[in-house]
Protein backbone atom coordinates (compact mmCIF):
# COMPACT_ATOMS: atom_id res chain seq x y z
CA UNK A 1 0.00 0.00 0.00
CA UNK A 2 1.50 3.22 -0.99
CA UNK A 3 1.80 5.78 2.26
CA UNK A 4 2.83 9.33 2.71
CA UNK A 5 3.97 11.18 5.52
CA UNK A 6 1.39 13.96 4.80
CA UNK A 7 -1.29 13.50 2.68
CA UNK A 8 -3.32 16.49 1.33
CA UNK A 9 -6.83 15.97 0.15
CA UNK A 10 -7.75 18.73 -2.01
CA UNK A 11 -6.01 20.97 -4.44
CA UNK A 12 -6.91 24.14 -4.31
CA UNK A 13 -5.08 27.01 -2.79
CA UNK A 14 -5.30 25.70 0.67
CA UNK A 15 -4.23 22.21 -0.12
CA UNK A 16 -1.46 23.64 -2.17
CA UNK A 17 -0.20 26.20 0.58
CA UNK A 18 0.21 22.95 2.82
CA UNK A 19 2.73 21.25 0.59
CA UNK A 20 4.82 24.87 -0.26
CA UNK A 21 5.04 25.82 3.56
CA UNK A 22 5.94 22.36 5.05
CA UNK A 23 9.05 22.36 1.98
CA UNK A 24 9.72 26.07 2.71
CA UNK A 25 10.07 24.78 6.53
CA UNK A 26 12.40 22.42 5.94
CA UNK A 27 10.07 19.07 5.77
CA UNK A 28 11.74 16.12 4.44
CA UNK A 29 9.14 13.37 4.55
CA UNK A 30 6.85 12.35 1.60
CA UNK A 31 3.75 14.87 0.81
CA UNK A 32 1.11 14.00 -1.23
CA UNK A 33 -1.55 15.83 -2.88
CA UNK A 34 -4.71 14.23 -4.00
CA UNK A 35 -7.22 16.04 -6.38
CA UNK A 36 -10.79 15.55 -7.97
CA UNK A 37 -9.99 17.37 -10.84
CA UNK A 38 -7.48 16.39 -13.51
CA UNK A 39 -5.91 19.86 -13.50
CA UNK A 40 -2.72 20.47 -11.21
CA UNK A 41 -3.66 23.37 -8.42
CA UNK A 42 -4.45 26.81 -9.99
CA UNK A 43 -6.27 29.80 -8.75
CA UNK A 44 -10.16 30.04 -8.16
CA UNK A 45 -11.00 33.52 -8.10
CA UNK A 46 -10.59 34.14 -12.05
CA UNK A 47 -12.86 31.53 -13.11
CA UNK A 48 -15.91 33.77 -12.17
CA UNK A 49 -13.58 37.43 -13.50
CA UNK A 50 -10.50 37.16 -15.92
CA UNK A 51 -10.65 33.39 -16.99
CA UNK A 52 -14.41 33.69 -17.88
CA UNK A 53 -14.19 37.20 -19.47
CA UNK A 54 -11.02 35.70 -21.78
CA UNK A 55 -8.40 38.21 -20.20
CA UNK A 56 -6.27 35.32 -18.46
CA UNK A 57 -5.61 32.25 -20.12
CA UNK A 58 -5.21 29.02 -17.58
CA UNK A 59 -1.55 28.74 -17.68
CA UNK A 60 -1.58 32.14 -15.94
CA UNK A 61 -3.90 30.92 -13.00
CA UNK A 62 -1.65 28.21 -12.19
CA UNK A 63 -0.67 28.45 -8.70
CA UNK A 64 2.82 26.84 -9.31
CA UNK A 65 4.03 25.19 -12.34
CA UNK A 66 4.63 22.02 -12.62
CA UNK A 67 8.35 21.64 -12.52
CA UNK A 68 7.78 23.16 -9.20
CA UNK A 69 5.63 20.42 -7.67
CA UNK A 70 8.38 17.99 -9.55
CA UNK A 71 11.21 19.61 -7.70
CA UNK A 72 10.31 19.71 -4.53
CA UNK A 73 8.81 15.73 -4.73
CA UNK A 74 5.50 16.83 -4.25
CA UNK A 75 3.33 14.26 -5.74
CA UNK A 76 0.07 15.65 -7.39
CA UNK A 77 -2.82 12.49 -7.56
CA UNK A 78 -5.00 14.41 -10.16
CA UNK A 79 -8.66 12.99 -10.93
CA UNK A 80 -8.87 11.04 -7.88
CA UNK A 81 -11.61 11.30 -5.30
CA UNK A 82 -11.48 10.19 -1.68
CA UNK A 83 -14.99 7.88 -1.26
CA UNK A 84 -13.84 7.11 2.66
CA UNK A 85 -11.38 7.84 5.49
CA UNK A 86 -10.29 5.17 7.85
CA UNK A 87 -9.13 6.88 11.02
CA UNK A 88 -8.50 3.96 12.87
CA UNK A 89 -5.95 2.45 10.33
CA UNK A 90 -4.75 5.59 9.18
CA UNK A 91 -5.42 5.41 5.22
CA UNK A 92 -7.79 6.80 2.73
CA UNK A 93 -9.86 4.63 0.37
CA UNK A 94 -10.55 6.36 -3.66
CA UNK A 95 -13.52 6.26 -5.54
CA UNK A 96 -11.53 3.47 -7.84
CA UNK A 97 -10.73 1.10 -4.26
CA UNK A 98 -7.29 2.08 -3.45
CA UNK A 99 -6.18 2.77 -0.43
CA UNK A 100 -3.69 4.84 0.54
CA UNK A 101 -2.02 5.05 4.07
CA UNK A 102 -0.65 8.34 6.08
CA UNK A 103 0.84 9.79 8.75
CA UNK A 104 -0.96 13.22 9.01
CA UNK A 105 -4.00 13.69 6.92
CA UNK A 106 -5.26 17.56 5.57
CA UNK A 107 -8.69 17.92 4.40
CA UNK A 108 -8.78 21.06 2.19
CA UNK A 109 -11.25 20.05 0.00
CA UNK A 110 -13.53 23.48 0.32
CA UNK A 111 -17.44 22.60 -1.37
CA UNK A 112 -19.59 22.16 -4.06
CA UNK A 113 -22.12 24.32 -5.24
CA UNK A 114 -25.19 24.30 -4.23
CA UNK A 115 -28.00 23.31 -6.95
CA UNK A 116 -31.90 24.02 -7.53
CA UNK A 117 -33.73 20.88 -7.34
CA UNK A 118 -36.88 21.85 -9.54
CA UNK A 119 -38.27 21.12 -12.25
CA UNK A 120 -36.39 21.82 -15.55
CA UNK A 121 -32.93 21.59 -13.11
CA UNK A 122 -31.82 18.65 -15.57
CA UNK A 123 -31.52 21.01 -18.48
CA UNK A 124 -28.19 22.15 -20.57
CA UNK A 125 -27.12 25.49 -20.10
CA UNK A 126 -27.93 25.43 -16.64
CA UNK A 127 -24.19 26.65 -14.60
CA UNK A 128 -22.02 26.86 -11.48
CA UNK A 129 -18.73 28.57 -10.99
CA UNK A 130 -16.11 26.68 -8.55
CA UNK A 131 -13.99 24.46 -11.37
CA UNK A 132 -12.33 25.42 -14.57
CA UNK A 133 -14.99 22.37 -16.57
CA UNK A 134 -17.68 25.02 -15.44
CA UNK A 135 -15.93 28.22 -16.53
CA UNK A 136 -15.43 26.64 -19.79
CA UNK A 137 -18.51 25.13 -20.51
CA UNK A 138 -20.18 28.13 -20.13
CA UNK A 139 -17.62 29.52 -22.74
CA UNK A 140 -18.45 27.46 -24.51
CA UNK A 141 -21.85 28.15 -25.08
CA UNK A 142 -21.71 32.00 -25.22
CA UNK A 143 -21.60 32.06 -28.58
CA UNK A 144 -25.35 30.63 -28.96
CA UNK A 145 -26.54 32.82 -25.89
CA UNK A 146 -28.19 36.33 -25.87
CA UNK A 147 -29.83 36.11 -22.55
CA UNK A 148 -28.16 34.94 -18.95
CA UNK A 149 -30.19 34.80 -15.79
CA UNK A 150 -27.69 34.91 -12.41
CA UNK A 151 -29.42 33.11 -9.59
CA UNK A 152 -27.84 34.47 -6.79
CA UNK A 153 -26.71 38.29 -5.56
CA UNK A 154 -23.64 37.57 -3.59
CA UNK A 155 -20.00 37.92 -4.80
CA UNK A 156 -20.25 35.30 -7.47
CA UNK A 157 -23.67 36.08 -8.96
CA UNK A 158 -22.28 39.70 -9.51
CA UNK A 159 -18.72 38.95 -10.76
CA UNK A 160 -20.17 36.51 -13.36
CA UNK A 161 -23.03 38.89 -14.04
CA UNK A 162 -20.69 41.56 -15.00
CA UNK A 163 -18.35 39.53 -17.03
CA UNK A 164 -21.26 38.46 -19.17
CA UNK A 165 -22.33 41.75 -19.52
CA UNK A 166 -19.07 43.04 -20.62
CA UNK A 167 -19.27 40.01 -23.42
CA UNK A 168 -22.45 41.60 -24.59
CA UNK A 169 -24.99 39.55 -22.99
CA UNK A 170 -28.40 40.32 -21.48
CA UNK A 171 -27.92 40.07 -18.35
CA UNK A 172 -30.90 39.31 -15.25
CA UNK A 173 -30.24 38.85 -11.47
CA UNK A 174 -32.41 37.47 -9.67
CA UNK A 175 -31.88 37.54 -6.10
CA UNK A 176 -34.24 36.39 -3.18
CA UNK A 177 -33.61 38.61 -0.54
CA UNK A 178 -35.12 42.27 -0.20
CA UNK A 179 -31.47 43.38 -1.35
CA UNK A 180 -28.05 41.80 -3.09
CA UNK A 181 -24.99 41.06 -0.79
CA UNK A 182 -27.56 40.79 2.22
CA UNK A 183 -25.75 38.06 4.09
CA UNK A 184 -22.04 39.61 3.53
CA UNK A 185 -22.39 43.49 3.38
CA UNK A 186 -24.46 46.05 4.80
CA UNK A 187 -27.19 48.33 2.51
CA UNK A 188 -24.74 50.75 1.84
CA UNK A 189 -22.82 48.66 0.12
CA UNK A 190 -25.85 46.73 -1.67
CA UNK A 191 -27.80 49.34 -2.72
CA UNK A 192 -24.25 50.88 -4.36
CA UNK A 193 -23.47 47.62 -6.25
CA UNK A 194 -27.40 47.46 -7.46
CA UNK A 195 -27.17 50.87 -8.93
CA UNK A 196 -24.22 50.60 -10.72
CA UNK A 197 -24.96 47.14 -12.24
CA UNK A 198 -28.47 48.93 -13.44
CA UNK A 199 -26.57 51.43 -14.94
CA UNK A 200 -24.00 48.91 -16.56
CA UNK A 201 -27.09 47.70 -18.46
CA UNK A 202 -27.95 44.47 -15.97
CA UNK A 203 -31.17 44.06 -14.43
CA UNK A 204 -31.66 43.27 -10.95
CA UNK A 205 -34.92 41.65 -9.64
CA UNK A 206 -34.84 41.65 -5.70
CA UNK A 207 -37.09 39.68 -3.71
CA UNK A 208 -37.45 37.23 -6.82
CA UNK A 209 -37.26 33.61 -6.09
CA UNK A 210 -37.13 31.28 -9.59
CA UNK A 211 -39.31 28.20 -9.09
CA UNK A 212 -38.75 25.99 -12.38
CA UNK A 213 -37.13 26.16 -15.76
CA UNK A 214 -38.74 25.89 -18.88
CA UNK A 215 -36.76 24.74 -22.23
CA UNK A 216 -36.42 23.89 -25.68
CA UNK A 217 -34.92 20.28 -27.42
CA UNK A 218 -33.12 19.75 -23.91
CA UNK A 219 -31.77 22.97 -22.86
CA UNK A 220 -32.93 26.11 -20.94
CA UNK A 221 -35.25 28.15 -22.66
CA UNK A 222 -36.39 30.29 -19.43
CA UNK A 223 -36.92 30.97 -16.41
CA UNK A 224 -40.04 30.34 -14.07
CA UNK A 225 -39.92 33.02 -11.01
CA UNK A 226 -42.87 32.77 -7.99
CA UNK A 227 -45.41 34.82 -9.80
CA UNK A 228 -45.79 33.59 -12.74
CA UNK A 229 -43.29 35.49 -15.27
CA UNK A 230 -40.86 33.44 -17.38
CA UNK A 231 -37.52 35.17 -18.07
CA UNK A 232 -36.00 34.39 -20.87
CA UNK A 233 -32.83 32.86 -20.99
CA UNK A 234 -30.19 30.49 -23.07
CA UNK A 235 -27.97 30.41 -20.03
CA UNK A 236 -28.55 29.97 -16.18
CA UNK A 237 -25.97 30.59 -13.77
CA UNK A 238 -26.65 29.44 -10.27
CA UNK A 239 -24.60 31.08 -7.61
CA UNK A 240 -26.72 30.55 -4.48
CA UNK A 241 -23.92 29.19 -1.68
CA UNK A 242 -21.79 26.06 -1.23
CA UNK A 243 -22.17 22.77 0.64
CA UNK A 244 -19.16 22.03 2.46
CA UNK A 245 -17.20 19.00 1.23
CA UNK A 246 -16.97 16.35 4.40
CA UNK A 247 -18.83 13.94 4.28
CA UNK A 248 -15.88 11.50 4.35
CA UNK A 249 -14.59 12.79 7.58
CA UNK A 250 -18.41 13.11 9.15
CA UNK A 251 -19.00 9.29 8.53
CA UNK A 252 -15.49 8.72 9.99
CA UNK A 253 -16.35 10.46 13.14
CA UNK A 254 -15.56 13.58 13.12
CA UNK A 255 -17.34 16.20 14.97
CA UNK A 256 -19.18 19.16 13.07
CA UNK A 257 -22.43 20.06 11.76
CA UNK A 258 -21.40 23.37 9.15
CA UNK A 259 -18.74 21.64 7.40
CA UNK A 260 -16.06 19.79 10.08
CA UNK A 261 -15.25 21.56 13.44
CA UNK A 262 -11.51 22.04 13.97
CA UNK A 263 -9.49 23.44 16.96
CA UNK A 264 -7.34 26.32 17.11
CA UNK A 265 -4.85 24.54 15.41
CA UNK A 266 -6.88 23.49 12.57
CA UNK A 267 -6.74 19.65 14.21
CA UNK A 268 -10.10 17.67 13.79
CA UNK A 269 -12.06 15.76 16.84
CA UNK A 270 -9.81 12.37 14.96
CA UNK A 271 -6.42 12.10 15.37
CA UNK A 272 -3.72 13.52 13.33
CA UNK A 273 -6.48 14.74 10.83
CA UNK A 274 -6.72 18.36 10.17
CA UNK A 275 -9.26 20.59 8.03
CA UNK A 276 -8.58 24.28 6.31
CA UNK A 277 -10.12 25.96 4.16
CA UNK A 278 -13.86 26.98 3.05
CA UNK A 279 -15.06 23.44 4.76
CA UNK A 280 -13.40 24.01 8.75
CA UNK A 281 -15.96 25.70 10.95
CA UNK A 282 -13.33 27.30 13.49
CA UNK A 283 -14.12 29.84 16.55
CA UNK A 284 -13.06 33.31 15.05
CA UNK A 285 -11.56 35.45 16.74
CA UNK A 286 -13.02 38.27 15.00
CA UNK A 287 -16.47 36.98 15.51
CA UNK A 288 -16.52 37.05 18.92
CA UNK A 289 -15.52 33.58 19.04
CA UNK A 290 -18.44 31.99 16.94
CA UNK A 291 -17.64 29.40 15.32
CA UNK A 292 -17.87 29.43 11.54
CA UNK A 293 -16.58 29.18 8.41
CA UNK A 294 -14.78 31.55 5.77
CA UNK A 295 -14.79 30.75 2.15
CA UNK A 296 -11.70 32.98 1.37
CA UNK A 297 -8.77 32.54 -0.34
CA UNK A 298 -6.73 33.71 2.18
CA UNK A 299 -8.17 32.15 5.03
CA UNK A 300 -7.49 28.94 2.84
CA UNK A 301 -4.22 29.93 3.27
CA UNK A 302 -3.62 31.19 6.39
CA UNK A 303 -5.03 27.79 8.17
CA UNK A 304 -2.28 25.91 5.71
CA UNK A 305 0.52 27.70 7.35
CA UNK A 306 -1.07 27.00 10.43
CA UNK A 307 -1.17 23.34 10.23
CA UNK A 308 1.86 23.10 8.41
CA UNK A 309 3.57 24.86 11.37
CA UNK A 310 1.45 22.28 13.83
CA UNK A 311 3.14 19.03 11.91
CA UNK A 312 6.72 20.53 12.15
CA UNK A 313 6.29 20.53 15.23
CA UNK A 314 5.89 24.79 16.16
CA UNK A 315 2.30 24.81 16.45
CA UNK A 316 0.78 28.59 16.88
CA UNK A 317 -3.05 29.07 17.04
CA UNK A 318 -5.08 30.49 14.20
CA UNK A 319 -5.54 34.52 14.56
CA UNK A 320 -5.43 36.07 10.71
CA UNK A 321 -7.87 39.27 10.49
CA UNK A 322 -10.01 37.87 7.30
CA UNK A 323 -10.18 39.94 4.27
CA UNK A 324 -11.71 39.45 1.17
CA UNK A 325 -11.71 41.12 -2.33
CA UNK A 326 -14.43 41.56 -4.98
CA UNK A 327 -13.14 42.72 -8.86
CA UNK A 328 -16.58 44.12 -10.63
CA UNK A 329 -16.15 46.68 -13.80
CA UNK A 330 -14.10 49.05 -13.06
CA UNK A 331 -14.52 48.82 -8.60
CA UNK A 332 -11.64 47.17 -6.74
CA UNK A 333 -13.79 45.97 -3.20
CA UNK A 334 -11.38 45.54 -0.63
CA UNK A 335 -13.04 44.20 2.71
CA UNK A 336 -11.07 43.37 6.17
CA UNK A 337 -12.78 42.05 9.51
CA UNK A 338 -16.26 40.34 9.47
CA UNK A 339 -19.16 42.61 9.72
CA UNK A 340 -21.27 40.14 10.98
CA UNK A 341 -23.76 40.87 13.85
CA UNK A 342 -22.70 44.45 13.64
CA UNK A 343 -24.80 47.15 14.91
CA UNK A 344 -23.78 50.49 12.73
CA UNK A 345 -22.36 51.15 9.59
CA UNK A 346 -20.83 54.30 8.75
CA UNK A 347 -20.41 55.74 5.10
CA UNK A 348 -17.07 57.41 4.89
CA UNK A 349 -16.63 59.33 1.38
CA UNK A 350 -19.11 59.92 -1.20
CA UNK A 351 -20.59 56.45 -3.43
CA UNK A 352 -22.01 58.37 -6.16
CA UNK A 353 -17.88 59.48 -7.04
CA UNK A 354 -17.33 55.34 -7.03
CA UNK A 355 -14.81 56.05 -3.83
CA UNK A 356 -15.85 55.48 -0.43
CA UNK A 357 -15.85 52.76 2.67
CA UNK A 358 -18.49 51.40 4.78
CA UNK A 359 -17.03 50.81 8.24
CA UNK A 360 -19.16 48.59 10.56
CA UNK A 361 -19.59 49.19 14.08
CA UNK A 362 -20.34 46.67 16.89
CA UNK A 363 -21.17 48.11 20.60
CA UNK A 364 -19.04 51.57 18.99
CA UNK A 365 -15.94 49.14 17.88
CA UNK A 366 -15.11 48.55 14.28
CA UNK A 367 -15.44 45.28 13.55
CA UNK A 368 -15.12 45.21 9.22
CA UNK A 369 -14.54 47.77 6.84
CA UNK A 370 -15.44 47.11 3.03
CA UNK A 371 -13.84 50.23 0.99
CA UNK A 372 -14.37 50.62 -2.64
CA UNK A 373 -12.10 52.07 -4.92
CA UNK A 374 -10.29 52.83 -1.60
CA UNK A 375 -7.51 51.30 -0.56
CA UNK A 376 -6.03 53.51 1.19
CA UNK A 377 -8.56 53.14 3.69
CA UNK A 378 -8.83 49.29 3.27
CA UNK A 379 -4.86 49.54 4.90
CA UNK A 380 -5.36 51.76 7.20
CA UNK A 381 -8.25 50.53 8.61
CA UNK A 382 -7.05 47.23 9.58
CA UNK A 383 -5.62 48.33 12.30
CA UNK A 384 -9.16 49.27 13.68
CA UNK A 385 -9.68 46.08 13.29
CA UNK A 386 -6.96 44.15 14.86
CA UNK A 387 -6.91 47.00 17.63
CA UNK A 388 -10.32 46.57 18.44
CA UNK A 389 -10.44 50.11 18.49
CA UNK A 390 -13.57 52.57 19.21
CA UNK A 391 -12.45 56.25 17.14
CA UNK A 392 -14.60 59.07 17.06
CA UNK A 393 -17.03 58.49 14.55
CA UNK A 394 -17.80 61.71 13.44
CA UNK A 395 -14.05 61.29 12.58
CA UNK A 396 -14.29 57.96 11.19
CA UNK A 397 -17.23 59.09 8.36
CA UNK A 398 -14.87 62.50 7.81
CA UNK A 399 -12.70 61.80 4.56
CA UNK A 400 -10.44 64.43 5.63
CA UNK A 401 -9.02 62.74 8.46
CA UNK A 402 -6.91 59.68 7.48
CA UNK A 403 -7.75 56.53 9.28
CA UNK A 404 -4.34 56.16 10.60
CA UNK A 405 -4.54 59.48 12.50
CA UNK A 406 -7.51 57.33 14.44
CA UNK A 407 -6.18 53.98 15.31
CA UNK A 408 -3.70 55.65 18.27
Amino acid sequence: MTRFDVLVIGAGHGGAQIAISLRQHGFEGSVAIIGDEPEIPYERPPLSKEYLAGEKPFGRTLIRPAVFWADRKVELLTGKRVAEVDPSAKQVVLSSGEAISYGKLVWATGGRPRRLDCAGADLKGLHVVRTRADADSMMAELDTVSDVVVIGGGYIGLETAAVLNKLGKKVTVLEALPRVLARVAGEPLSRFYEAEHRAQGVEVRLGACSVGFTGEGGRVSGVHIQGGEVIRAQMVIIGIGIIPAVEPLIAAGAAGSNGVDVDPFCKTSLADIYAIGDCAAHANDFADGARIRLESVQNAIDQANVVAKAILGDAQPYHAVPWFWSNQYDLRLQTVGLSIDHDECLVRGDPEKRSFSVIYLKHGRVVALDCVNATRDYVQGRRLVTGRLSPDKAKLADITWPLKDLTA
